[in-house]
């Protein structure tokens, strides 16, 4: 067979690992939207927990390396290259947009789970 036709075994484990690393990145995505709860205790807002800052964090860094081994040193994509440049891509999208959301200021206002703070002189 022609070498340039068939992908070889690297190509292959590669394509095998950037699976893995979409896949570990939803589950982190998934972690992330579990510990939402962490914010708010007896309506005090407490601010993003620690487990918060390290699934928002490692899940768009593991997208981005999923991104990297999937469309490293290729000249032509197959289809299941293009699927999981697709999903991960989505992927990454929310994951950052989760990311902006740790650092985004405190939703209530400040006072407790009602957010009359801005009603209230």
């Amino acid at each position: 067979m022609n070498p340039t036709t068939t992908p070889s075994r690297s190509r292959n484990g590669l394509l095998v690992a950037a699976a893995v690393l979409a896949v570990i990145s939803a589950g982190l995505l998934a972690a992330h939207i579990s510990f939402d709860g962490d914010t708010f205790q007896n309506c005090k807002y407490l601010g993003p927990s620690t487990r918060m800052y390290v699934t928002a964090w490692a899940g768009p860094l593991c997208s981005g390396a999923a991104l990297v081994l999937t469309c490293r040193r290729t000249p032509r994509f197959t289809g299941a290259q293009v699927t999981l440049v697709c999903v991960v891509a989505l992927l990454l999208f929310v994951q950052l947009f989760a990311l902006y959301w740790v650092y985004a200021p405190d939703p209530s206002g400040g006072t407790g789970c009602s957010g009359l703070s801005l009603l209230m002189p």
